[in-house]
């Protein structure tokens, strides 16, 4: 299993980020190479966040991980 841990920050205060992890039923079946290159689901995750913009994104095999 892979998980996906989008780095998001606030528009409003851009240094306030955190790590949020990413699960959606179309991402269920990520595998880590679609992850490295960008999870193009991602943008539709975006898309419920409009306070956010997106710093990053990492990748975790096996598991949670941790986020932050």
């Amino acid at each position: 299993m892979i998980s996906v841990i989008a780095i998001i920050c606030k528009l409003a205060a851009p240094a306030d980020c955190h790590g949020e992890l990413v699960t959606t039923s179309d991402m269920a079946s990520v595998s880590l190479q679609s992850c490295l290159m960008g999870a193009p689901q991602l943008a539709e995750w975006m898309q419920a966040r409009p306070g956010y913009r997106l710093q990053g994104w990492r990748c975790v095999v096996g598991g949670r991980g941790r986020e932050a």
